[in-house]
């Protein structure tokens, strides 16, 4: 999988770094099982700080992306608790939602934008 970190964006580079894992793991590009490169090699390759790149593998584990294994770092281990999943995509999507409302974006356009994301996850 190919990382791509937009240094000029106002997001942080190790938000960027978990949602590109996030969709890597969605488009099936990570597998369950597969490990990811080491602190030190994906810093090195992406030219950032380790530091950033082990705060990604923090968050991603707290967040149930991957699991930390001392002998094999951090591999994907999708925690599969779907109700939390629920909870926190519910979060989300109320401000979201929220702010298409107030841009008078139709029901109907968030379904359809929905629809077409989720095909590229298919």
């Amino acid at each position: 999988m190919l990382i791509e970190i937009d240094f000029n964006s106002d997001e942080a580079i190790y938000v960027q770094l978990c949602n590109q894992i996030i969709m890597g793991i969605a488009t099936s590009q990570l597998q369950e099982g597969e490990n990811l490169p080491s602190v030190r090699q994906l810093a090195d390759t992406i030219g950032i700080n380790m530091h950033t790149v082990n705060k990604a593998y923090t968050v991603l584990r707290q967040e149930g992306f991957v699991s930390i294994d001392r002998r094999r770092g951090a591999v994907i281990a999708v925690d599969v608790d779907k109700a939390r999943a629920l909870r926190e995509m519910k979060e989300n999507l109320l401000v979201l939602l929220a702010k298409g409302s107030c841009r008078n974006i139709t029901r109907e356009e968030v379904h359809a934008l929905i629809d077409e994301i989720y095909e590229e996850y298919e």
